[in-house]
């Protein structure tokens, strides 16, 4: 072969291995618009429903439940039917959720439909990358595993720019009617349905993994794609690997003397650390914590959009300088940064006065500070915390039981999720927004020295070095 055939190869190669890792990536983007969009409905779902703080905690919540599901499951399934199917199924429960979410009767309706959405964002969460680093050729891995939380991030900014869109146009209250006079809240959740729908359209235009190809004697479709994307592996290397393989188990985490390896308690305390700090609340509640220091309900998501933003340009500044500055600096910068700008929140709502509603009143440049320390806090996570901790996860675990590790670390990671997003309505009303984010700056804080501790770098090491 010329090197201009070569060269003309090799771009096919590329473009075709970035399209179907993009296509997988959707996954992510998906996981992060449904797990976003309930920001702009708090308000009129608890209005339409006429329920409390707990009630309202509980639907917005209880999808991550459903989310911790998913992704236990969704592995096991993966090896049985294929990768890409899985995909097609997480397709179907997007559409079904958006659709049903937007049609609720009670509360009740709601939150099966909220959970089934839940169960689709844990299956994207363990499938797209899964499959993109099974795909990737072993020098683009890195790069195109990047993807995943691009597709994350840019999701949720999506979500918060259509929620902002849909309630602007509504006359400011995702109350107020809307399109075919519905109400505004119902087409945010209706407005995820096209790019659910979408997701399992590209789903049929991708291949199946090479491995679980080889897995299922499939051998030549396996090279096929192998040679498609430009990988160095070959058949008999991968086949290797699959012989060698077995089903990974819970008990490969237990010690001789203790409960767990040390190395999996590490894992978890990255995991539930990384919710711990309330970055959650930033984006399910956002709109209603600015609401309750005196912003108007518009002003609020044209507030939250900014949070989105700065949330997507700090996960490329975290893809661009992981490999390069290494994990654990990137962790130490980023706790003291949230501990900073969670203690001056904390110090604003904690010392502002209270109006006759019962809500701090920010006056003058307070409400200014308050927000300028919030995207703060955003852009400290969005460096740090938000992507390097699932870099992380994929790392510090030995080979043996690297699945079953982060089987466990991922159900930690939502169950958190779920714990810090059911309690925030309760907090609010019986703790106040100042003592809320007292508890964060303390979480924050443990955040520091757990990492100095008990952390070690992986920049530069192999897999087989952990």
């Amino acid at each position: 072969m010329n090197s201009s055939s070569a060269q003309k190869k090799g771009l096919s190669q590329n473009a075709y291995v970035l399209f179907i890792s993009s296509a997988a990536a959707l996954g992510g983007f998906l996981f992060g618009f449904d797990t976003a969009v309930i920001n702009g409905t708090v308000s009129a779902l608890q209005k339409h429903f006429g329920t409390g703080s707990v009630g309202v905690g509980l639907a917005v919540s209880l999808a991550l439940v459903g989310s911790a599901v998913g992704a236990f499951f969704a592995g096991q399934l993966a090896d049985r039917i294929g990768r890409v199917k899985v995909m097609m199924l997480a397709s179907v429960a997007f559409s079904l959720s958006a659709i049903g979410s937007g049609l609720p009767v009670t509360i009740y309706d709601f939150v099966w439909w909220r959970f089934l959405g839940g169960v689709a964002v844990g299956a994207a969460s363990v499938i797209a990358p899964a499959y993109i680093a099974e795909v990737s050729p072993a020098h683009k891995r890195g790069r195109l595993g990047s993807l995943q939380q691009l597709a994350i991030v840019v999701g949720i900014f999506v979500a918060l720019v259509f929620d902002y869109l849909i309630a602007d146009g509504a006359g400011g209250s995702a109350s107020n009617g809307f399109w075919l006079d519905q109400e505004a809240w119902r087409w945010m959740f209706w407005s995820e349905l096209p790019i659910a729908v979408l997701y399992g359209i590209i789903a049929l235009k991708i291949p199946e993994s090479p491995r679980y190809l080889v897995a299922r004697a499939q051998e030549e479709a396996a090279a096929s794609v192998l040679d498609r994307v430009g990988a160095s592996e070959t058949v008999d290397e991968i086949r290797a690997t699959v012989e060698q393989a077995r089903k990974p188990r819970l008990s490969d985490l237990r010690a001789a003397k203790r409960f767990l390896l040390p190395i999996v308690w590490v894992g978890l305390g990255l995991a539930v650390l990384q919710q711990f700090v309330g970055i959650n609340v930033i984006f399910y509640y956002s709109s209603v914590l600015w609401q309750a220091v005196g912003f108007s309900e518009g002003d609020a998501l044209a507030l939250t959009v900014l949070t989105g933003a700065i949330n997507v340009v700090t996960t490329l500044i975290a893809i661009a300088y992981v490999d390069k500055f290494g994990r654990k600096p990137l962790l130490v910068i980023g706790s003291i940064g949230m501990v900073v700008s969670l203690g001056v929140m904390a110090y604003i709502f904690g010392t502002a006065p209270m109006g006759a509603d019962g809500t701090p009143e920010l006056p003058g440049a307070l409400g200014v500070i308050a927000c300028v320390a919030a995207n703060v806090y955003v852009f400290c996570f969005g460096f740090s915390w938000g992507p390097v901790m699932w870099v992380l996860l994929g790392e510090i675990f030995p080979n043996r039981v690297r699945g079953a590790a982060l089987s466990v670390a991922g159900a930690a990671q939502w169950i958190a999720n779920f714990l810090v997003t059911v309690s925030f309505p309760w907090m609010l009303e019986s703790i106040g927004l100042g003592a809320s984010y007292g508890l964060y700056t303390f979480w924050a804080l443990i955040s520091v020295f757990f990492v100095l501790r008990y952390v070690r770098e992986t920049k530069g090491k192999a897999l087989e070095q952990m």
